[in-house]
This record gives C-alpha cells, sequence and structure tokens, in this order.
C-alpha cells in the first residue's frame, strides 16, 4: 500500500510532465494552436482568446492556472529538497527506507523505477537528495547474472559509474549498488534499509 507521501509524489511528478508539455509545445493537443501562450504561466488581465469559444477559453485559463500553480508547488519542493530535475528527469523521494526490492516496487507503484544517474549531472542530482536525508540510497543498477557485470535494471550494460576508491568488491556476493552521501557508489547487499529514491 503506497503512503500519502507516495501518491502525492506520483501527482506531482505526473502534473510536472504535463506542465513540461505545456510549455515546450504551445499547441494544447485537441486545440488549435494559440499564438502567444508559449512559456507563459498565467493570462492576467487578459479575458478572452481571441478565436476560441467562450467554454475553451475557460478551459484553457484552468489549464495555465493549474500549470502556475504547480510551477509553484514545484519550486517549493525544489527547496525542501524533496525533487531534483535534471532535463527531462524529475528524482524524488518520500523518506523511507526499505530493501532494494521493496524500494523498486515502491517506486514502481508510483509509475516511476529506481533512481539511475546516467550522468555526473544526474548523480549530482540524486546526491543532493541523498545529502537531505543523509541517507545513503539504492540506485537502479544490479549485477547481471551473466559475467558479474553491472547493468540496468532494464539490462543495458552500465556506461556511467561512479565507484568509490577499490569499489566494487563484493566478488558478486553484493549484487545491489547504492550511493554514499559524498556522491560514490558502492556494490552492497540487496537485504539492507536504504532511502528510496524514484526517477519519473
Amino acid at each position: 500500500m503506497l503512503s500519502y507521501s507516495s501518491y502525492m509524489l506520483t501527482a506531482v511528478a505526473a502534473l510536472l510532465v504535463t506542465c513540461n508539455a505545456l510549455t515546450k509545445y504551445p499547441g494544447i493537443p485537441g486545440l488549435p494552436s494559440i499564438p502567444g501562450l508559449s512559456g507563459r504561466d498565467d493570462l492576467q488581465g487578459q479575458t478572452h482568446l481571441s478565436g476560441l469559444p467562450k467554454s475553451l477559453n475557460t478551459e484553457v485559463h484552468k489549464v495555465l492556472n493549474l500549470k502556475h500553480r504547480l510551477s509553484r508547488l514545484k519550486g517549493v519542493l525544489v527547496l525542501k529538497g524533496k525533487i531534483r530535475e535534471v532535463r527531462e528527469k524529475i528524482f524524488a523521494s518520500n523518506g523511507e527506507k526499505v530493501d532494494f526490492a521493496s524500494a523498486l516496487a515502491s517506486c514502481e507503484d508510483a509509475r516511476g523505477t529506481l533512481a539511475t544517474p546516467m550522468n555526473e549531472e544526474e548523480n549530482k542530482a540524486i546526491l543532493g537528495i541523498v545529502k537531505e536525508y543523509n541517507q545513503y540510497a539504492y540506485l537502479g543498477i544490479k549485477i547481471g547474472e551473466d559475467a558479474g557485470q553491472f547493468k540496468y535494471l532494464n539490462g543495458i550494460p552500465v556506461n556511467y559509474t561512479k565507484w568509490y576508491q577499490n569499489e566494487p568488491n563484493g566478488k558478486r556476493t553484493e549484487k545491489c549498488v547504492e550511493m554514499y552521501n559524498d556522491g560514490s557508489w558502492n556494490d552492497k547487499k540487496c537485504n539492507l534499509r536504504r532511502l528510496t529514491i524514484c526517477e519519473f
């Protein structure tokens, strides 16, 4: 069962994706393209959009108002260290410490997956959440059954790493990967309790 925090993070992530789409694509699907809406948060002082029926005008205002409110909510969450955004990815944590399987299930229930840094910028974003909670976190990386190579959860071999000195050293007995509070990685057993950080 998902906690209230998980539901809120899911809702925020879904709404942020919608907001990003509205900003990038000024035409709203199903409606004619509306000049002048690109990048605007609201339409203060404008009572009607020319060329739209009044009913659609109201709906457009509702969507733009929602976008504005979500933008403010995202700002609050970013300031509190609960989410980080890097290009198209959003990283978020509910603060729970669980084993790897439970962390993955929690993220999947929220329509995401475990945080998986693909480059230095994403690693730093995840590190920001790790530091906020001062807890090590599992990453979406596991050792493969074949040849002991570390892979992303989709089975593709890892192409970006940030291993701590002399890591990985678990010799296939430590099949999961955790992030330390300095951003470096360590291979670890999957049954320990670590911070859950999801990506959307």
